[in-house]
């Protein structure tokens, strides 16, 4: 196709944009997954850099936590500079952190060091926003739409590549052969963004709110603290319910400030929005769901047959029980987008709470023998895949396009928290379910805290079906 004239000038023919597409959509979905993968390095490595390290378990603990918390303090604030002029700036001088953080944990260094390394890498967890707001800034509509529930959920599904292939390296060349990975591939990262991020749209500005950045970012380290030390709460009830106190106080007292903000770090009104809060809340209670569920069959499946049940997996072994998580995420992904053409995003995911919830159930009947592990993971993969996919166009359908990374930014602080607190639920039951004298919890704990996880999917589907029954009314009145 030739150029036309327009106005005495030439304009450039469509094929070029769309080569231009084609180079950026892999870019965008490879930044997305390198991210992902990055900060979910630390959950097979805990063992081994407790041992490396000289450190307690709970030390190294903080290796996952710190990039979580890091994540998400940084992913509203770089949510709301991707929504300036300098977002592609933004773009590279994160990953140029997430680089010099990559390094710190391959450097011989002392175990400081390499939580600062961590904390640099969670910073990345912000730029899966941001390639959903390039997505919608510089693609068709309807092709923006099925590359944004992709990187929703490659986001999601790197957890599940990055755990076996660290987990081996951990194992064949030490806990630095397994971080230098992350140094490779977010070194690849930046360059990809170097070579094909684009500039954004003119006319936009953006401001940070530094008041409230540090407000939340004082209220998620409470929560994220009181997620991870679960001995606080059953030796030291009173003190762990303070700071809960706290931190909700912080949460409440940032909103204020957000409301009051001419320029907010989230549009907190725009958060209010009933599409918008429904979606969000079944975002925080669907993600402690599955989140429950993949630490429980991991965990699972490394515990020793000695404790009368599980299959002493290795790391790397247990890490391949995430593989069909990973694949049948990914197929849920691809097949999304076609599916809301004839389904409301809402229906989907009250569909995909269920599919999840079904996990669940087979996970509470049947984990006799690893195949049925498999499975079970396989059924969460597919819902969460789903879940992850549908839950952006929930959300852009009422988000101008200058407030993409601003809206979706949010989101992820509420899936990272209830990611956290699925976790620390988790550990909570299984403790519990823990006899005097053992090492290893009751079998019947597992099946408590997988009707327990059948309970917030059945949440997060009552909340999901309200959200497509607002829709309906809106549309018909």
């Amino acid at each position: 196709m030739t150029g036309q004239p327009v106005g005495g000038v030439t304009v450039k023919a469509f094929p070029a944009a769309r080569s231009e597409a084609r180079l950026l959509v892999p870019a965008l979905m490879f930044i997305a997954l390198v991210v992902a993968a990055v900060a979910s390095l630390g959950t097979p490595l805990i063992t081994s850099v407790a041992t490396s390290f000289h450190v307690s378990l709970g030390s190294a603990q903080w290796t996952l936590t710190v990039a979580l918390l890091s994540g998400a303090v940084a992913t509203p604030v770089l949510g709301r500079l991707g929504a300036g002029p300098h977002r592609r700036a933004t773009i590279l001088a994160t990953l140029a952190v997430v680089v010099a953080g990559s390094a710190l944990t391959v450097l011989p260094l002392p175990f400081a060091w390499l939580l600062a390394g961590r904390a640099a890498q969670g910073v990345g967890l912000g730029l899966t926003a941001l390639m959903m707001g390039v997505a919608r800034d510089h693609l068709p509509e309807e092709r923006s739409a099925a590359v944004i529930a992709l990187i929703s959920v490659v986001s999601i599904i790197g957890a599940g590549l990055g755990y076996p292939l660290a987990a081996l390296l951990a194992e064949l060349g030490g806990v630095r052969a397994a971080y230098g990975l992350g140094l490779v591939v977010t070194v690849a990262a930046l360059l990809t963004a170097w070579r094909s991020m684009p500039e954004a749209p003119e006319g936009r500005s953006a401001h940070v709110d530094v008041a409230g950045a540090a407000v939340l970012a004082a209220a998620l380290l409470l929560v994220l603290f009181l997620a991870g030390e679960r001995n606080l709460w059953s030796r030291h009830l009173a003190v762990a319910a303070g700071l809960a106190v706290v931190a909700v106080v912080l949460l409440c007292v940032w909103a204020v400030i957000e409301l009051r903000s001419t320029t907010p770090l989230v549009d907190v009104r725009a958060v209010r929005h009933p599409a918008v809060a429904g979606a969000n809340l079944a975002m925080f209670v669907g993600g402690i769901g599955m989140y429950l569920l993949l630490t429980l069959i991991t965990r699972y499946a490394q515990t020793p047959h000695g404790a009368g049940y599980g299959f002493g997996l290795t790391t790397f072994v247990a890490g391949l029980v995430l593989i069909p998580f990973s694949v049948l995420g990914f197929v849920a992904g691809k097949l999304t987008p076609r599916v809301r053409t004839r389904i409301a995003d809402p229906l989907l995911l009250a569909a995909s709470a269920v599919v999840v919830g079904g996990g669940f159930a087979l996970f509470a009947a049947a984990r006799s023998n690893l195949a049925e592990l498999f499975a079970a993971m396989g059924v969460l993969g597919f819902g969460v895949g789903g879940f992850s996919a549908a839950m952006p166009g929930v959300i852009l359908a009422v988000t101008p396009k200058s407030e993409t990374s601003s809206a979706m930014s949010f989101n992820y602080v509420v899936r990272s928290v209830g990611y956290s607190l699925g976790s620390a639920i988790g550990g909570l039951i299984l403790a519990a379910g823990t006899g005097p004298g053992h090492l290893f919890p009751d079998d019947s704990a597992y099946t408590t805290a997988a009707l327990v996880g059948i309970g917030a999917m059945a949440i997060t589907t009552l909340t999901s079906l309200a959200l497509a029954r607002r829709r309906s009314s809106e549309t018909n009145p």
